[in-house]
Protein backbone atom coordinates (compact mmCIF):
# COMPACT_ATOMS: atom_id res chain seq x y z
CA UNK A 1 0.00 0.00 0.00
CA UNK A 2 1.58 3.16 -1.26
CA UNK A 3 -0.58 5.73 -0.66
CA UNK A 4 -2.63 7.25 2.28
CA UNK A 5 -1.37 8.20 5.52
CA UNK A 6 -2.63 5.45 7.43
CA UNK A 7 -1.01 2.01 6.27
CA UNK A 8 -3.86 -0.22 8.33
CA UNK A 9 -6.36 0.86 6.02
CA UNK A 10 -7.04 0.28 2.45
CA UNK A 11 -9.21 3.62 0.62
CA UNK A 12 -11.40 3.30 -1.90
CA UNK A 13 -13.14 6.42 -3.80
CA UNK A 14 -16.31 5.40 -5.59
CA UNK A 15 -17.24 7.47 -8.31
CA UNK A 16 -21.41 7.39 -9.24
CA UNK A 17 -22.90 8.38 -12.79
CA UNK A 18 -25.99 9.13 -14.20
CA UNK A 19 -27.20 5.54 -15.22
CA UNK A 20 -30.15 3.73 -13.21
CA UNK A 21 -27.48 1.46 -11.66
CA UNK A 22 -26.52 4.42 -9.71
CA UNK A 23 -29.87 2.83 -7.49
CA UNK A 24 -27.10 0.36 -6.30
CA UNK A 25 -25.03 2.67 -4.14
CA UNK A 26 -26.24 1.95 -0.91
CA UNK A 27 -25.82 -1.69 -1.18
CA UNK A 28 -22.35 -1.33 -3.01
CA UNK A 29 -21.08 1.47 -0.20
CA UNK A 30 -22.85 -0.76 2.43
CA UNK A 31 -21.16 -4.07 1.03
CA UNK A 32 -17.35 -2.16 0.49
CA UNK A 33 -18.13 -1.50 4.09
CA UNK A 34 -18.08 -4.68 5.55
CA UNK A 35 -14.26 -5.65 3.84
CA UNK A 36 -12.70 -5.52 7.35
CA UNK A 37 -9.42 -3.04 6.12
CA UNK A 38 -11.72 -0.45 3.50
CA UNK A 39 -12.46 2.68 3.95
CA UNK A 40 -14.99 4.21 1.78
CA UNK A 41 -15.51 7.95 0.16
CA UNK A 42 -18.36 8.63 -2.47
CA UNK A 43 -18.08 11.39 -5.16
CA UNK A 44 -21.44 11.27 -7.30
CA UNK A 45 -22.19 13.20 -10.51
CA UNK A 46 -25.18 15.56 -10.21
CA UNK A 47 -27.15 13.31 -12.98
CA UNK A 48 -26.55 10.10 -10.66
CA UNK A 49 -28.02 11.79 -7.69
CA UNK A 50 -31.67 11.11 -9.81
CA UNK A 51 -31.22 7.74 -9.07
CA UNK A 52 -30.93 7.23 -4.88
CA UNK A 53 -31.48 8.78 -2.27
CA UNK A 54 -28.01 10.19 -0.51
CA UNK A 55 -29.17 10.08 2.79
CA UNK A 56 -29.28 5.90 2.32
CA UNK A 57 -25.62 5.72 1.90
CA UNK A 58 -23.57 4.85 5.14
CA UNK A 59 -20.54 7.15 3.96
CA UNK A 60 -19.95 10.43 3.03
CA UNK A 61 -21.33 11.34 -0.67
CA UNK A 62 -19.00 14.67 -1.98
CA UNK A 63 -21.13 16.53 -4.73
CA UNK A 64 -19.83 19.18 -7.05
CA UNK A 65 -20.25 22.07 -4.44
CA UNK A 66 -18.60 20.29 -1.76
CA UNK A 67 -15.87 20.97 -4.55
CA UNK A 68 -16.35 24.43 -4.54
CA UNK A 69 -17.35 25.23 -1.02
CA UNK A 70 -13.90 23.85 0.45
CA UNK A 71 -11.59 25.84 -1.74
CA UNK A 72 -12.17 29.73 -1.17
CA UNK A 73 -8.72 31.01 -1.27
CA UNK A 74 -5.65 30.32 -3.32
CA UNK A 75 -4.00 28.16 0.05
CA UNK A 76 -7.02 25.66 0.04
CA UNK A 77 -6.82 22.90 -0.28
CA UNK A 78 -8.50 21.39 -3.54
CA UNK A 79 -10.89 18.48 -3.05
CA UNK A 80 -10.29 16.63 -6.76
CA UNK A 81 -6.58 16.11 -5.71
CA UNK A 82 -6.74 15.58 -1.56
CA UNK A 83 -9.59 12.77 -2.98
CA UNK A 84 -6.26 11.69 -5.59
CA UNK A 85 -3.97 11.31 -2.48
CA UNK A 86 -6.29 9.76 -0.22
CA UNK A 87 -7.21 6.92 -2.43
CA UNK A 88 -5.72 3.51 -2.72
CA UNK A 89 -8.37 2.46 -5.35
CA UNK A 90 -10.84 4.59 -7.80
CA UNK A 91 -13.80 2.86 -8.26
CA UNK A 92 -16.55 4.10 -11.20
CA UNK A 93 -19.65 2.24 -10.86
CA UNK A 94 -21.94 3.07 -12.50
CA UNK A 95 -19.99 4.50 -15.41
CA UNK A 96 -22.50 6.34 -17.68
CA UNK A 97 -22.17 6.64 -21.73
CA UNK A 98 -21.90 10.01 -21.44
CA UNK A 99 -19.12 10.46 -18.27
CA UNK A 100 -16.79 7.45 -20.43
CA UNK A 101 -17.37 10.19 -22.92
CA UNK A 102 -15.74 12.98 -21.10
CA UNK A 103 -13.04 10.92 -19.33
CA UNK A 104 -12.14 9.62 -22.80
CA UNK A 105 -11.66 13.10 -24.16
CA UNK A 106 -10.03 14.57 -21.26
CA UNK A 107 -13.10 16.68 -20.06
CA UNK A 108 -13.21 17.66 -16.17
CA UNK A 109 -16.14 19.74 -15.65
CA UNK A 110 -17.34 18.14 -12.29
CA UNK A 111 -15.41 16.70 -9.53
CA UNK A 112 -15.26 13.36 -10.14
CA UNK A 113 -14.09 13.71 -13.92
CA UNK A 114 -11.33 16.21 -12.41
CA UNK A 115 -10.45 13.31 -9.92
CA UNK A 116 -9.90 10.95 -12.45
CA UNK A 117 -8.45 13.77 -14.19
CA UNK A 118 -5.55 14.31 -12.03
CA UNK A 119 -5.80 10.29 -11.11
CA UNK A 120 -2.12 8.68 -10.67
CA UNK A 121 -1.54 5.54 -13.21
CA UNK A 122 0.31 3.57 -11.00
CA UNK A 123 -2.77 3.24 -9.02
CA UNK A 124 -5.67 1.27 -9.94
CA UNK A 125 -8.61 2.66 -11.53
CA UNK A 126 -11.97 0.25 -11.77
CA UNK A 127 -14.47 0.99 -14.58
CA UNK A 128 -18.27 -0.77 -13.87
CA UNK A 129 -19.62 0.68 -17.35
CA UNK A 130 -23.45 0.93 -17.22
CA UNK A 131 -25.13 1.57 -20.46
CA UNK A 132 -28.15 0.08 -22.80
CA UNK A 133 -27.01 -2.58 -25.39
CA UNK A 134 -27.23 -0.08 -28.06
CA UNK A 135 -25.03 2.47 -26.52
CA UNK A 136 -22.33 -0.44 -25.26
CA UNK A 137 -22.20 -1.65 -28.35
CA UNK A 138 -21.90 1.32 -30.57
CA UNK A 139 -18.44 1.41 -32.15
CA UNK A 140 -16.95 4.95 -30.30
CA UNK A 141 -17.74 2.65 -26.64
CA UNK A 142 -15.20 0.64 -27.92
CA UNK A 143 -12.82 3.15 -28.90
CA UNK A 144 -13.82 5.18 -25.44
CA UNK A 145 -12.97 1.76 -23.09
CA UNK A 146 -9.76 0.99 -25.23
CA UNK A 147 -8.54 4.27 -23.84
CA UNK A 148 -10.09 4.44 -20.34
CA UNK A 149 -7.58 1.12 -20.36
CA UNK A 150 -4.25 3.51 -21.36
CA UNK A 151 -5.21 6.27 -17.86
CA UNK A 152 -3.44 3.17 -15.25
CA UNK A 153 -1.03 0.25 -15.47
CA UNK A 154 -3.36 -1.66 -13.29
CA UNK A 155 -6.80 -1.16 -14.65
CA UNK A 156 -9.88 -3.35 -14.47
CA UNK A 157 -12.98 -2.87 -16.00
CA UNK A 158 -15.93 -4.74 -15.12
CA UNK A 159 -19.52 -5.17 -15.64
CA UNK A 160 -20.07 -6.28 -18.89
CA UNK A 161 -21.05 -9.80 -19.86
CA UNK A 162 -22.22 -11.21 -23.39
CA UNK A 163 -22.12 -8.44 -24.99
CA UNK A 164 -24.72 -6.70 -22.91
CA UNK A 165 -24.53 -3.03 -21.24
CA UNK A 166 -25.61 -3.55 -17.63
CA UNK A 167 -23.41 -3.07 -14.34
CA UNK A 168 -22.19 -5.80 -12.86
CA UNK A 169 -24.44 -7.09 -9.87
CA UNK A 170 -22.97 -5.29 -6.27
CA UNK A 171 -21.83 -8.76 -5.06
CA UNK A 172 -19.91 -9.45 -7.91
CA UNK A 173 -18.03 -6.30 -8.29
CA UNK A 174 -17.45 -6.05 -4.31
CA UNK A 175 -15.80 -9.57 -4.44
CA UNK A 176 -13.33 -8.75 -7.33
CA UNK A 177 -12.23 -5.74 -5.31
CA UNK A 178 -11.83 -8.13 -2.66
CA UNK A 179 -10.10 -10.12 -4.33
CA UNK A 180 -7.57 -7.44 -5.64
CA UNK A 181 -7.20 -6.17 -2.55
CA UNK A 182 -5.97 -9.54 -1.23
CA UNK A 183 -3.36 -9.40 -3.99
CA UNK A 184 -2.19 -6.44 -3.67
CA UNK A 185 -2.07 -6.20 0.56
CA UNK A 186 0.87 -3.12 0.06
Amino acid sequence: KKPGDDCTRFHVLVGLTGSVAALKAPLLAKQLLEIPVVEVRVVTTDHATHFYDISEVPVRVYTDKDEWEMWTKRSDPVLHIVFRRWADLLVIGPLDANTLGKIASGICNNLLTCVVRTWDPSRPLLFCPAMNTTMWQHPITAQQVATLKLLTEDNLILGVFKGKGPMAEVSTNVDTFKQYIQKHPE
